[in-house]
C-alpha cells in the first residue's frame, strides 16, 4: 500500500498496479510547503478529497492524531475523513506539541473514541511511534498496539522496525493484522509476509525519493550546466498510461 501525495502519484501508482493507496501526512506537508505535523485538519480533508476522487483504489489516512484539540475532537475527524470519501485511516501517540510520547492510556482512550466514531465501516489503524520518536523499547509497543486493539482497532502499526525477529514477536503478540514501514534497512516485503505481517507501507519514503532526485537534478544544473538527471525520468509512455 504505497503512499501518493498528490494526484499525479497517485495515478502514477494506480497505474503501476497497486491495489490500495494511503497518504503520508510529511509528502503532503512537503507538497504545500510545510513540515510534517504542521498541516491543519482542514488541510488534510481537502487533500483527502482529492486523492480519493483522483483513483478508484481505497484510500487510508495518515491522519496524525486525529486533530484531538479541534472542534468535534476525533469524532468530528473521522466524520470529516468519512465524508471526504476515506476508505481507512490511522491514529497516533505522539504528540509533537510536547515532543513525546502520549500516556497509552490516555492514546488508547483516543482510539475508542475513533473506533466509536468510524462504526459505519472505516479501517482504523493505531500507531505506536516508538521507533521513530527515540523510543527503542519494544516491550512497551507490544504493550500500546494490545492496548489500541482492546479499544477498537481493527489493525496496528509501529512504524520504524526492521528486525524480522522483532516483527514476528509483535505479530504474535497482536494477533490483528500488523502494518510494516518499509524501510531500506529492513526485510524484503517476501520475509515480511513470512513474519506474519498483513500490510505494508511506504510513509514519505517515495515523496522523498522524488524530491530527493529532483534537488540531484537542480544541484546537476546549477553547479555543472547539465541535464542528464532527464535520463532517468519518467517515460511519456508511463506518463501517458497514468494521465491520459
Amino acid at each position: 500500500m504505497p503512499n501518493p501525495w498528490d494526484v499525479g502519484s497517485a495515478r502514477l501508482l494506480q497505474s503501476a498496479g497497486f491495489e490500495a493507496l494511503a497518504t503520508t501526512s510529511a509528502g503532503f506537508a512537503w507538497s504545500v510547503g510545510k513540515l510534517d505535523q504542521t498541516v491543519s485538519r482542514e488541510e488534510l480533508v481537502a487533500h483527502v478529497a482529492t486523492l480519493a476522487a483522483a483513483t478508484d483504489l481505497p484510500l487510508n489516512v495518515d491522519s496524525e492524531r486525529c486533530y484531538p484539540d479541534d472542534p468535534g475532537g476525533v469524532t468530528r475527524t473521522v466524520e470529516l475523513l468519512a465524508e471526504a470519501g476515506a476508505a481507512g485511516f490511522s491514529i497516533e501517540d505522539y504528540d509533537p506539541d510536547t515532543g513525546g510520547m502520549d500516556e497509552v492510556g490516555r492514546a488508547a482512550e483516543r482510539v475508542a473514541e475513533a473506533a466509536q466514531a468510524s462504526r459505519e465501516g472505516m479501517l482504523l489503524t493505531a500507531r505506536a511511534e516508538n521507533h521513530i520518536r527515540g523510543v527503542d523499547d519494544l516491550d512497551d509497543t507490544i504493550a500500546r498496539l494490545i492496548a489500541y486493539r482492546d479499544a477498537g482497532a481493527d489493525a496496528v502499526y509501529a512504524p520504524g522496525l526492521t528486525d524480522v525477529e522483532q516483527i514476528a514477536r509483535v505479530v504474535e503478540a497482536v494477533r490483528i493484522p500488523l502494518n510494516v514501514l518499509a524501510l531500506p534497512s529492513g526485510p524484503s516485503l517476501g520475509e515480511l509476509a513470512a513474519a506474519g505481517v498483513r500490510r505494508i507501507s511506504t510513509g514519505s519514503l517515495l515523496a522523498a525519493a522524488a524530491y530527493g532526485a529532483l534537488l540531484e537534478g537542480a544541484r546537476e544544473l546549477r553547479d555543472e550546466g547539465t541535464s542528464r538527471y532527464a535520463e532517468r525520468g519518467a517515460s511519456r509512455d508511463a506518463l501517458k498510461a497514468a494521465f491520459g
